[in-house]
Parts: C-alpha cells; structure tokens; sequence
C-alpha cells in the first residue's frame, strides 16, 4: 500500500490468537500460533469479499512482520499469503526461522 492509504487500528487478541484489523463491520485477521517464547508461525490470514482489493492484506502482513521484528521473533510463514508477502518483501526474508528456508 502506498504512502497515502489510510491507517487501519490491527489488535492483537492473544486469547484467539490471531491479529484482527476491523472495517466497516467487517474483520480480516491473520491466526498465528506461538511456537516458543522466540518463534511465531503465521497459520492463516481471512480478509472477507467486502474488503478484498484494498490491500488489507498487504497491510496486516507488514504490521506482523514489524511486529515480529520488535519482539524479536523468528517467523515461521505457514500461512501462503505471508509466505508470498515475504518473498515479495525481502527486508523481511531475514525474520524467517532458517528450518522454514
């Protein structure tokens, strides 16, 4: 997403595991599971039809990827979307757990 697209509000609900980005009345999220104290996987990322083509997606995948950077976790990408994002993105490449290379 450009430097001009809007800001959207990500949450983290740790009980649900997964990060939620809500628009409106509509919620995207990406699921993860904590592997250990050091190490994240991205399972699943949900963006419903109403909000497809507006690059939320995009948008959720670099909040968790900064995410992950500022707590210093390696990322496991299980989820395809992210695993894409990352090939796409290689200032990210450097996150991904090497038994996930």
């Amino acid at each position: 997403m450009s430097d001009s697209s809007p800001e959207y509000e990500i949450v983290l609900d740790e009980p649900k595991n997964r990060f939620e980005l809500v628009v409106d009345e509509h919620m995207a999220r990406i699921n993860y599971v904590m592997l250990s104290p050091t190490s994240i996987i991205f399972t699943h990322t949900v963006v419903p039809f109403a909000l497809k083509g507006q690059g939320i997606a995009s948008y959720m995948a670099r909040y968790v990827l900064d995410y992950a950077r500022e707590n210093n976790l390696n990322v496991i990408p299980q989820c395809p979307f992210v695993r894409a994002y990352i090939e796409r993105h290689p200032e990210y490449q450097d996150l991904v757990a090497k038994s996930s290379r």
